[in-house]
């Protein structure tokens, strides 16, 4: 039957085949679709090549759909509750099937009922995929999960287009439909043509100075990590203008308010921000985005400052705090840390620190805590004064993520060590008092390109306990770096080659082997810090994000370490024991199916039974606002869920579950929940062996609570 495009159906064809066996089903449902076809003024031989092409083809569209629309519907087309309709056997597309074809091309918004449920959303127009590719998309949607059948073809997409008066503009240089070269692969550095070569640019949309500084504020707090300080993208996809103009206002402002599955936070939905910053947000995405300056010696002694020198500083503790189990807890959005004892689980001091601190880092002697913020702002706490407090502190750059201290024999507590995300550096401090000692550029060349990267990023780095040496993580180039701090004058650093884009890792249970993700190359790196190489690359998916990892040992495999995903709800265990279990070793050995994707941290302990995953970047509040748990002795039961935001008893508020964190014992499990800033966050403790809650930790001062930190644990190294 013909639609009013021309469109064929097949539904009618498969019913009347329901009763014939299903081996010779799908012959006969194609035999008859032929023969109707043959009522066409095409000859049989053109109808037996399109028959052949057709896998192919079906293919692509299944590509072009999960890069375009997955995100929002989902890979198996079920949609997202509450913000994105599903597309598997919807009742929308069956009673109006070219409907998508219109809706595609133009966008749609406001109320519609799709399998009796309500969505009021926006579909932004796709008018920027060509007319081949649409028509490869909507032909595997109508073929895919109980649609109707049938298909659009690119004369027909090409007709519509006329018909509604569209054009065809596809992204600069891209060789994808919708993305530029720089979402396939990294874009250098600033283009030196002259602007009357780039007449052709899209005009990007107005904003008020207020508005431009309100929005770099909030692209710098919120997403930057993510996309980039210059917007080329690493975890997060490049946001890039030959990207983002292509996308245009109402589809940033979709994806921006309503996250997706893949791990982009729901920004909008989650109460985080307000329609109005939405939209201020995705026209900022269109204009070139700020030059940030560059942060040298001079800028980060004017921010130095020994608050209390070490010879005014107790020489033994003076407070009664078992201080192994005292908890570092991040209060993000008020640029704070919360000193938790982890016996009494009352909060024993809040000090001031930068802005929304990414890690905790003790020193070797367990007497300071080292925090940095997102705003590059580094300080130095004293544990053993009463109360403990901050003695130094320093801005080491203007966005930074990690900060370490030296742990090999005869160097502990001596140095201190953080890095930044911009400028594109690392700096070695005096241990004691943070003053800066050698600032080293990580600008350079891409690991595999070999092109020239301006802001290849400082992101994970750790303490080897092999050698006097940090090994740093760089973020874009892919790079790992192993620098000697033995002599800080002369700094010996071996560069090892692995995969971009570079982000977290942590230590084997042997503490000899550091694994490391590259998520955006969906790889985990090995480097073994004894022999001071690359010993593996293991294929993993989709954007591994481990935290530091888990460890425990598994009945087969042997010692295992453990990540889970931002893109996906997959659980990957590797092998991690060449010694004794060699087939297993530097190989994925199991792959666990978790609640869904955004997760960030996986967590257990030597002394623990559980293996904890938490989902806060999923948009589902039913997965972000809960914690999946595993039986180690029986992963192959699957997990279950522990409704944690509900034990909170907490007002409004998006509610993620993030970061468990084990106390010194192990037999306790800390979580946050993290809500906005002008709702009620808690800290919530469960009993590890039964899964019960033992107390709630919240009140007026528990402001979004995100990374926690135990002293003992941290010290050494036990996750």
């Amino acid at each position: 039957m013909l639609g009013r495009h021309g469109f064929i159906r097949g539904k009618q064809v498969a019913n009347q085949s329901a009763g014939i066996r299903p081996q010779w089903r799908g012959l006969l449902v194609g035999a008859a679709a032929l023969a109707l076809q043959l009522f066409t003024a095409q000859g049989l031989a053109q109808e037996v090549h399109q028959a052949e092409v057709a896998g192919a083809a079906n293919k692509k569209g299944e590509t072009l759909y999960q890069a375009n629309c997955g995100g929002c519907h989902q890979a198996n087309g079920q949609g997202l509750a509450g913000a994105f309709p599903p597309l598997a056997k919807s009742d929308f597309i069956a009673k109006n099937p070219m409907g998508l074809l219109d809706i595609t091309l133009k966008g749609v918004s406001g109320k519609m009922v799709v399998n009796g449920v309500e969505y009021n959303n926006t579909m932004p127009a796709m008018s920027h995929l060509s007319d081949g590719d649409l028509s490869a998309i909507i032909t595997y949607v109508l073929n895919s999960w109980g649609n109707p059948g049938g298909k659009v073809t690119t004369k027909q997409l090409t007709q519509a287009r006329k018909d509604a008066g569209l054009e065809f503009k596809q992204a600069a240089g891209g060789a994808h439909p919708g993305a530029g070269q720089a979402e396939e692969r990294y874009q250098g550095a600033p283009s030196v043509i002259p602007p009357p070569e780039q007449a052709t640019r899209i005009a990007a949309p107005s904003m008020t100075p207020d508005e431009m500084k309100d929005a770099t504020k909030i692209y710098f707090e919120r997403c930057a990590g993510c996309h980039g300080v210059l917007r080329k993208g690493a975890t997060g996809k490049p946001l890039t203008l030959d990207i983002t103009q292509a996308k245009g206002t109402e589809y940033l402002k979709a994806l921006i308010k309503f996250g997706s599955p893949a791990g982009m936070p729901n920004w909008g939905t989650s109460g985080q921000l307000t329609d109005a910053q939405i939209d201020m947000m995705a026209r900022f995405l269109q204009n070139e985005p700020p030059q940030p300056p560059e942060w040298g010696m001079a800028e980060m002694k004017n921010t130095w400052k020994v608050i209390v020198p070490p010879a005014q500083r107790p020489t033994s503790p003076q407070n009664k705090l078992n201080l192994d189990n005292v908890f570092a807890v991040t209060l993000r959005d008020s640029g704070e840390v919360a000193l938790i004892d982890g016996d009494s689980k009352e909060i024993v001091t809040i000090i001031k620190t930068g802005y929304a601190v990414h890690i905790s880092r003790m020193s070797h002697s367990g007497r300071y805590v080292y925090t940095i913020g997102r705003d590059g702002k580094t300080d130095l706490i004293d544990l053993w004064m009463n109360p403990p407090q901050a003695v130094a502190e320093i801005k080491i750059g203007l966005e930074a993520r990690s900060v370490e201290t030296s742990k090999y024999k005869g160097y502990e507590d001596k140095y201190a060590i953080a890095g930044a995300y911009w400028p594109p550096q690392y700096v070695i401090m005096d241990g004691a008092t943070l003053e800066p000692l050698k600032i080293v550029s990580t600008r350079g060349m891409t690991v595999d390109t070999q092109e020239y990267h301006p802001e290849p990023r400082v992101a994970a780095i750790v303490a080897s306990h092999q050698h006097p040496e940090f090994i740093i993580n760089v973020k874009e180039t892919g790079r790992i770096l192993l620098v000697n701090y033995s002599d800080i004058e002369n700094l010996g650093v071996t560069t090892i080659n692995a995969a971009r884009f570079l982000h977290d890792g942590g230590w084997d249970s042997s503490l000899r082997y550091f694994l490391t993700a590259a998520n955006a190359s969906n790889i985990v790196a090995v480097i073994d810090s004894k022999e001071r190489k690359l010993v593996a690359k293991v294929p993993v998916d989709e954007i591994p994000h481990p935290g530091r990892g888990a460890n425990f040992i598994h009945p087969e495999f042997g010692p295992v370490w453990v990540t889970s995903a931002l893109g996906n709800d997959k659980i990957t265990l590797i092998g991690t024991d060449p010694a004794k279990h060699q087939q297993h070793a530097w190989k994925v050995v199991k792959v666990l199916k978790g609640q869904g994707g955004g997760s960030l941290f996986v967590k257990t302990h030597p002394r623990s039974k559980n293996l904890w995953v938490d989902t806060p970047l999923n948009p589902d509040e039913k997965i972000s606002q809960s914690i999946a748990v595993f039986d180690i002795r029986n992963l192959d039961a699957g997990y279950k869920v522990l409704p944690i935001g509900e034990w909170a008893k907490l007002g409004p508020g998006p509610k993620r579950i993030v970061q468990p964190e084990y106390n010194k014992a192990g037999d306790e499990v800390w979580f946050s929940v993290w809500s906005g800033q002008t709702e009620q966050s808690a800290i919530v403790i469960v009993d590890d062996k039964t899964r019960k809650l033992k107390k709630v930790i919240k009140g007026p001062k528990m402001i979004t609570p995100t990374g926690k930190f135990n002293v003992y644990n941290t010290v050494h190294d036990v996750y």
